[in-house]
């Protein structure tokens, strides 16, 4: 075939110059590889299906991600009780089947029974009983859970992920079937999944184990919220049935839904009824289970798609050029084939075979390059932790790459056929390899000029990012993160009931403070920035409750220990913090922050008066002090009004809702250490201190603050470093072809320049001219780069915090960045011109 006759012959036409292929290759592997290897991660965040049978018959009820537990009006509804669960499951039409399964994740306490070991801390989820026939996942051994497990008096039973069965448990049989002690309650294993299933959700760190909804009482006797109709908590997907109409069934489900809030089990209170007619529900497609990685990761991830894109355009056009070159050098060659009787079209079909060859090869590389790339990226973007995203290119991603090889050897390689179709057999006989054409090359200048533009693009937008970086973590948090360290418990694994927490902390406080070089013990139901937040609604004592519906009149809310502020370096800017004599026979008392303060009271003194988040009782809780605004959230999101309950007091209310989740704040799971200074085998030593009181407490994780902190920002962090690496490989790709460009262009004009010389130009006058047309090409590209760059700056600017999106210093920068290495790479082609001998010069052909 005609095909692989010229395949074989550009093989050759490679073999006999082993220079230029290998820096072609390089080239544009570097462009697909950085191409390919953002496309893995795009493809497994934002387009893959879950692992699971038929997931386009999958629908998911709701179109937003919220977690983890809500009360009250969600407007549009994703997230719902079980008693609604119940309803719909048995009530819509439509469904095949439809499964329902946490929001959130447990933190579970696992060991095996019979072993002495301590209870070692895994994710849990809580799922239905049709959860795995839903999906279509069979047993990877044992079998799955089943409605059976649902049933009120069945055995407590569970199912391990294959991944823990590996890693934890290395495979043993022996574990399937056998008897496990989960928060201090008996469970079977009954099963474990297929290696190839994570769950409901791309996440980092997924469940180890998957348990029946039914169990959720037993795993959180003291907080239970299974049967609380009032408090939304699951997250539905059912398989619709063959013909089923959607539209239908979404319509069957909202009415149900309304029906559901006017009636006694909602809890809706009769001033919130009005608002019930504007709630809705819509399905979304659920083949790609619950997409909250999608979300918080799209924008980055089309962010670094765009930018490697442009890379690979530069990467093209260095090769362009390359193959300009080489298509120029053998027009000689070209001539003789013509004239001796080749077809055109045969020349031209040979050129491009030619360069799709080469981008072939270089896309094989490019893929290596890829593999290798997306490691990097996920161990920048997760760290430590593991995300079910493989390396290994798919199906998908080895289409895309071999896709971009093709279109990138038709795009560089359009140029050099065309020089080919229009090569003069005649001129190029007579041997006419020098110009003194002005003119000549332009469409390699052209190129040069477009590569100047992108790079000035990615190097901005990678200053851009940097800059952004460095105002998110110098920005002023309201705590302290010197010698200072996070620690996790969760007294419910160990079995704790409420009245036994006092003894618990009291000892933990004993044991921690024992450790040389301790200065400071506190605890918390959460710490700053550790992705947790509990939120209430606010109502002011002595004044109208808010209407139904106000948006933002609510509050973030911590509980915590005396010394709390001291320990994390928070001040306290007017009043007093809660101390040892805030028990629970004393007035309720409540510490606000500045926001609070500003946004609840308009004489701005919040100390002395009263507020709750209980609209029958305003005036639960007295402000006994006021800290400056801290930081809980993320490093971006808004300051929030904030208020800190003490350690060990409570509000007795009549509603069992109420009172579950004032039981369940009394369990401070994080423990906060001041230190004097660095203290050797801190952790260790807090260890030995929290097993010498139960060796069921485990310590579910130890952090620096500093790196708690510092794990708010991977994924800015992530996108500012690969943006930096591509904006430096584009910089040097660009240099690399500016300089190739110069470099041919002298060549083509030594007859030229010896003429000039021989007629009395000195070498600074041929250095300037050089150089001239080589700043010539560089700035066309900056005045065309410009304005693509501020436009490209507000395209990125959810990506940026506290820089402007046109940001002159950064700009300015850039240009000089841009201009040096112009000049680095212009000037060594220039200085041989201007060395070159007029006669040596006259002399060449």
């Amino acid at each position: 075939m005609q095909v692989l006759e010229d395949i074989r012959y550009a093989l050759r036409q490679f073999a006999k110059a082993p220079g230029f292929t290998a820096t072609a290759i390089l080239t544009l592997s570097l462009g697909i590889g950085a191409t390919t290897a953002i496309f893995t991660l795009v493809h497994a965040v934002l387009l893959k299906s879950l692992p699971v049978v038929k997931p386009e018959d999958l629908y998911r009820v709701g179109n937003e991600e919220n977690c983890c537990v809500n009360g009250g009006m969600q407007d549009n509804w994703s997230l719902f009780s079980f008693e609604q669960y119940k309803q719909y499951r048995e009530n819509t039409t439509g469904f095949a089947e439809l499964a329902a399964f946490q929001a959130g994740s447990t933190l579970i306490g696992v060991r095996r029974s019979g072993s002495n070991k301590p209870a070692e801390s895994f994710k849990g989820e809580y799922v239905s009983g049709n959860y795995f026939s839903t999906f279509g996942i069979p047993p990877y051994a044992g079998r799955t859970i089943t409605p059976s497990d649902e049933a009120k008096g069945s055995p407590p039973v569970a199912m391990m992920s294959f991944r823990t069965w590996q890693e934890k448990f290395g495979k043993d049989p022996s574990a399937i079937g056998a008897g496990f002690v989960i928060n201090g309650q008996p469970f079977t294993v009954i099963g474990i999944t297929p290696p190839g299933f994570f769950g409901d959700r791309v996440q980092s760190n997924p469940p180890a184990f998957f348990l029946p909804l039914s169990v959720e009482p037993l795993i959180s006797p003291t907080a239970s919220i299974l049967e609380e109709a009032s408090l939304d908590w699951l997250d539905l997907i059912g398989r619709i049935k063959p013909g089923a109409n959607t539209s239908a069934m979404e319509a069957q489900m909202q009415v149900g839904l309304r029906q559901f809030l006017l009636s006694p089990l909602s809890k809706v209170e009769e001033r919130d009824k009005p608002l019930v007619a504007k709630q809705t529900l819509h399905f979304s497609h659920g083949g790609n289970g619950v997409q909250m990685m999608r979300d918080e990761y799209q924008d980055g991830l089309h962010l670094l798609m765009w930018v490697s894109a442009f890379v690979l355009l530069i990467a093209c056009a260095n090769l362009a050029n390359l193959m300009l070159v080489r298509a120029t050098t053998r027009q000689q060659q070209t001539s003789v084939r013509s004239a001796l009787g080749a077809p055109r079209s045969r020349l031209v079909s040979q050129a491009l075979t030619e360069s799709v060859v080469l981008a072939v090869l270089g896309g094989v590389a490019g893929i290596v390059l890829a593999f290798l790339g997306t490691k990097v990226i996920l161990h920048l973007a997760f760290q430590k932790e593991y995300v079910p995203i493989e390396a290994t290119p798919s199906l998908p991603v080895l289409a895309f790459a071999l896709g971009v090889s093709i279109l990138t050897g038709i795009l560089f390689g359009v140029a050099p056929a065309w020089i080919t179709a229009r090569a003069n057999p005649v001129e190029a006989l007579r041997g006419a390899n020098r110009s003194t054409d002005r003119n000549s090359g332009w469409g390699q200048k052209s190129l040069v000029v477009i590569q100047a533009a992108l790079s000035l693009v990615l190097l901005c937008a990678a200053g851009l990012l940097i800059r952004s970086l460095s105002n998110m973590q110098h920005q002023n948090f309201g705590f302290d993160t010197t010698n200072r360290y996070i620690l996790h418990i969760d007294p419910q694994m160990a079995g704790y009931k409420p009245a036994q927490l006092e003894a618990l902390y009291r000892q933990l406080h004993e044991n921690l403070s024992a450790i040389p070089g301790v200065k400071q013990v506190s605890f918390s139901m959460y710490s700053p920035m550790e992705g947790d937040n509990w939120g209430e609604g606010v109502f002011i004592e002595g004044e109208p409750p808010p209407a139904p519906g106000t948006p933002d009149h609510g509050a973030s809310w911590v509980r915590v220990s005396p010394r709390y502020f001291d320990t994390i370096g928070t001040k306290i800017v007017e009043g007093r913090a809660n101390n040892e004599q805030d028990i629970a026979a004393t007035q309720n008392i409540a510490v606000v922050n500045r926001f609070f303060e500003k946004k609840f009271f308009k004489d701005g003194r919040a100390i002395g008066k009263h507020f709750s988040d209980d609209i029958k009782h305003p005036g639960n809780f007295e402000i006994v002090g006021v800290t400056e605004d801290t930081r809980y959230l993320g490093p971006t999101q808004k300051m929030r009004p904030m208020y800190f309950l003490a350690q060990g007091q409570t509000v007795h209310n009549d509603d069992p809702r109420y009172q579950r989740f004032e039981s369940s704040s009394q369990y401070l799971d994080a423990i906060e250490i001041q230190a004097a200074g660095a203290v050797p085998n801190l952790e260790a030593q807090a260890r030995r201190g929290i097993s010498q009181i139960n060796p069921d407490l485990a310590l579910i994780n130890f952090d620096t603050f500093a790196e708690q902190v510092k794990g708010n920002f991977t994924q800015q962090a992530m996108i500012a470093k690969l943006t930096s690496f591509f904006g430096i490989l584009a910089l040097v790709l660009a240099s690399i072809g500016l300089y190739g460009v110069t470099a041919y262009s002298v060549e083509r004009r030594i007859s030229e320049i010896g003429i000039r010389m021989a007629l009395g130009a000195d070498r600074m006058s041929v250095l300037r001219m050089v150089l001239r047309s080589a700043f010539l090409q560089v700035g066309i590209g900056l005045v065309i780069g410009i304005p693509i760059t501020i436009f490209g700056g507000r395209f990125m600017a959810s990506q940026l915090f506290g820089v402007k999106p046109y940001d002159p210093i950064i700009l300015g920068m850039t240009v000089i960045v841009l201009a040096a290495a112009a000049f680095i790479a212009a000037v060594i082609p220039a200085r041989r011109a201007a060395g070159l001998e007029p006669m040596r010069a006259l002399r060449t052909e």
